[in-house]
């Protein structure tokens, strides 16, 4: 039995050149390659290829968050510039979809850039008919906490954003954004302001795509995970029991626990990490509310090493029941949780049986979730795409993997 914890990074390596990695996307977001893992065979396909291949009668999940431009370039009256970079929402509210529609002003916790030269006082960044400022409050840990005030004081945040922010592209891409990153670094289905980075094994759908999807008669759900900066956080720990994951936002409506329900025993695939993420972190909540009916919903949260630690764990059909009736009980469609969820080597899955995402960096924990999924064989598949001319990370290739 493998024990998560006492897995090291170092073993999860394989040399990426950089000429390998996608610094723009292809011109057409459908005819990216698809490698397909089928119980240890490859084949090469095109993405439009997706829906033929997956397995019949097959529930695809994707992750319908949308990227929020969260970085701030501020002109300082001396005229440097200070970059901040907003994480996540504090105050007035933490939860990410309330706090996009908070007006007049907010407390984030931001990564600032040239902050030695950001010397006191607040900043401003002035953009059509209005202005922001932002003021440090304090620090901690490499970030600060800083509240924005705005006028118009009645636009929202997610408003302000819109009009004076910049799309925080992959620090790996080290170039600047273009005007067509902000069409080509969202999904055709992105709806739910609140994320700082793509969930980009979406991103090679498109409309004919989705239609194909029908015409085999794929069924289709959606659930939102905001994914935060700490996804691109490299693992800097010698064993992973060093290693904090970060938490991130998810919001599990009542109508997907009842399709995940109806369709157990069939397959359910999630587009990407973060769906395969929130799909997992599920059945860990419905495992948690089981335990403690009472479970106040701001305790809704599934810790790091939640699955490896946990005694008797319930049947999928049971947790997702008990978080179902969780629901009734308070009166609601909807819930908001938090997951740090780690899923490595030595994993069980409880809901999803495959998955389609992109090829990942090196040492790096979506690769420990590749291996959880399909073992050592995640070394073939990444020799495999390396040397037939699959282009890799966020604007690269895919992948459909069916262990």
């Amino acid at each position: 039995m493998i024990d998560p914890k006492k897995l090291t990074i170092k073993d999860f390596v394989y040399e990426l050149p950089d000429e390998r990695i996608a610094k723009f996307p292809l011109p057409e977001r459908d005819q990216s390659k698809l490698l397909l893992y089928r119980q240890g065979q490859l084949t090469d396909n095109v993405f439009t290829d997706l829906p033929q291949l997956l397995p019949p009668d097959t529930l695809l999940v994707f992750n319908d968050t949308k990227v929020v431009q969260a970085r701030l370039l501020f002109q300082k009256e001396t005229g440097g510039t200070v970059e901040i970079f907003c994480l996540e929402p504090v105050a007035p509210h933490r939860e990410v979809q309330l706090a996009m529609q908070q007006t007049g002003s907010c407390t984030w916790k931001c990564l600032v850039g040239n902050n030695k030269r950001w010397k006191s006082g607040p900043v401003k960044l002035y953009f059509e008919g209005g202005v922001l400022q932002a003021e440090r409050e304090a620090q901690q840990d490499g970030h600060f906490l800083i509240r924005f005030t705005w006028e118009p004081a009645e636009l929202t945040f997610a408003e302000v954003l819109e009009q004076c922010g910049k799309l925080p592209l992959p620090p790996y891409l080290h170039r600047e954004l273009t005007p067509d990153d902000h069409t080509r670094y969202q999904t055709i289905y992105a709806s739910q302001q609140g994320a700082v980075a793509a969930p980009t094994a979406g991103l090679h759908f498109t409309d004919k795509v989705m239609e194909k999807l029908q015409q085999q008669s794929i069924a289709t759900a959606y659930l939102t995970l905001h994914v935060g900066a700490g996804t691109f956080k490299p693992v800097k720990a010698d064993v992973m029991e060093a290693h904090e994951m970060h938490a991130e936002q998810l919001y599990i409506s009542k109508s997907i626990l009842e399709q995940l329900l109806a369709h157990l025993g069939r397959p359910v695939i999630p587009v990407g990490t973060t769906s395969m993420r929130s799909l997992e972190s599920l059945y860990w909540l419905g495992a948690r509310v089981l335990q403690e009916p009472q479970l106040p919903v701001q305790d809704l949260h599934v810790t790091q090493w939640q699955p490896y630690e946990s005694i008797n764990p319930p049947t999928p059909a049971a947790a997702l029941q008990a978080l179902l009736h969780y629901m009734a009980q308070q009166g609601t469609c909807y819930l908001h949780a938090s997951t740090q969820i780690i899923i490595a080597p030595g994993y069980t899955f409880r809901i999803c049986s495959g998955l389609v995402t992109n090829f990942h960096q090196p040492e790096s924990t979506l690769l420990l979730l590749v291996s959880a999924l399909i073992g050592d064989d995640w070394r073939e598949v990444y020799r495999h795409a390396l040397d037939n001319g699959y282009r890799f990370l966020s604007y690269g290739d895919s992948s459909l993997l069916l262990p």
